[in-house]
């Protein structure tokens, strides 16, 4: 890599720390915090400034870069993902804010997308290798409809795995070090400089969010502006990079990529649906909340999650090195994402097993109080916490038979 692209990468890095330590007071004095309530575990007042900063400081470095930097690419193709991505940090700063309703989200998500399609003609026409005899399937009139369908789907998915803290950093900068590495090594590096500029601005975002030594909790969140310009970002990549002539990336590979988020919504959804609850309610049945319960600490989970990530990562680049089929790499990810639903509906078994065999802790630690596994909406449990309920009443319960029994009485004298 040439050094304007370090230096590119070095800019955003502390472009975004200056921004974060500048909105930090702003935020706070503005109310665009987060405030802990019977769903949010966290202590104190955080600031929502993560996301904002992550823009300002990604276009802004990119701005310059391609600007006095030569060779290193132009802007016209970005312009629309400029705005698409202000359009999406404006509604989710109204959404911190201030609740907004799913609809407006989904018509908002729409709407960007619609801008980078027309703007700069990202869009999925070429699902990859998929015919019978090795064809190229070609979606022709569907194309439209479904790469508005499958970036609204990624950017929900980002915004549901802001759970943890580093953990939809974490996951955003996995397979944008991956994007990174195809662009290098597979393909003409056209998007490297902006891609280098998401991976340094995350990082920095991640030391004042996610869990350093000598530091309890997270000093900013991402927010929603940011979870949602994650989201909007890694499927800009994703189409980029799969899509014409010479893409480094298969359309299948650029799945594994995003492996754990698309998992986690599409079974989330199927759940919710079989409940009949609203798709957009929220709970705490997701991978992380799982991995909790059964007794890891919240930065081995994140850490768990980012290794499970990375195997996606490096089986979509191998794939795509190797020349592996779109349609055994697009079978072999139906297959994992059915193994993944089936786990996530026995969560409950799944959760012993890990507590027992791997975990072994013997209490389950979930960073909560009792009261506080409670769910905000309408206080009943959640499928995952009812069970873990009963067991320990039926735990209580059998103990207190066995010491009675063991008690003097007629009976055992």
């Amino acid at each position: 890599m040439s050094l304007y692209f370090y230096i590119s990468a070095a800019l955003a890095f502390f472009a975004t720390t200056a921004l974060i330590l500048s909105f930090r007071p702003l935020a706070k004095s503005l109310g665009l915090v987060d405030i802990p309530n019977e769903r949010k575990i966290h202590e104190g007042e955080i600031p929502l400034v993560g996301g904002i900063a992550i823009y300002v400081a990604v276009v802004a470095t990119h701005l310059i870069s391609t600007a006095f930097f030569p060779g290193t690419g132009g802007i016209e193709h970005y312009t629309s993902f400029y705005v698409a991505g202000a359009l999406l940090v404006l509604v989710g700063i109204a959404d911190d804010f201030r609740e907004v309703s799913p609809t407006l989200r989904l018509v908002t998500e729409a709407v960007a997308v619609v801008l980078i399609m027309v703007g700069a003609d990202v869009v999925v026409r070429d699902l990859g290798t998929l015919g019978i005899g090795g064809e190229h399937v070609m979606l022709g009139a569907l194309a439209a409809p479904f790469t508005i369908f499958a970036v609204v789907g990624v950017i929900n998915a980002v915004n549901m795995a802001d759970g943890l803290d580093g953990l939809a950093g974490t996951l955003s900068l996995v397979p944008i070090l991956g994007f990174i590495f195809a662009t290098i090594f597979l393909g003409d590096g056209k998007d490297l400089v902006i891609l280098c500029c998401f991976a340094a601005s995350i990082i920095a975002f991640l030391l004042f969010n996610a869990a350093v030594p000598g530091r309890r909790r997270a000093l900013i969140f991402l927010g929603d502006s940011g979870s949602m310009f994650l989201g909007i970002a890694l499927a800009w990549f994703a189409i980029r990079l799969s899509q014409g002539e010479g893409a480094p990336l298969s359309p299948a590979a650029t799945l594994w990529f995003l492996t754990l988020p698309i998992f986690d919504t599409a079974c989330t959804t199927i759940r919710r649906a079989i409940r009949g609850r609203p798709l957009f309610s929220p709970d705490k049945e997701h991978l992380h909340h799982v991995f909790l319960l059964a007794g890891f600490t919240s930065t081995e989970t994140v850490l768990i999650m980012a290794g499970l990530s990375a195997a996606g990562v490096v089986i979509g680049i191998t794939a795509s090195w190797l020349g592996i089929s779109d349609a055994w790499l697009a079978g072999a990810f139906l297959v994992l994402g059915l193994l993944y639903f089936w786990v996530i509906i026995r969560a409950w078994t799944f959760m012993r097993f890990l507590r027992r065999s791997i975990c072994r802790r013997r209490e389950i630690v979930d960073r909560r109080t009792r009261g506080e596994r409670r769910r905000g909406d309408g206080g009943t449990w959640t499928g995952i916490e009812r069970r873990e309920h009963q067991r320990r009443l039926g735990e209580r319960r059998h103990g207190s038979k066995a010491r009675r029994s063991r008690m003097p009485g007629p009976e055992n004298v």
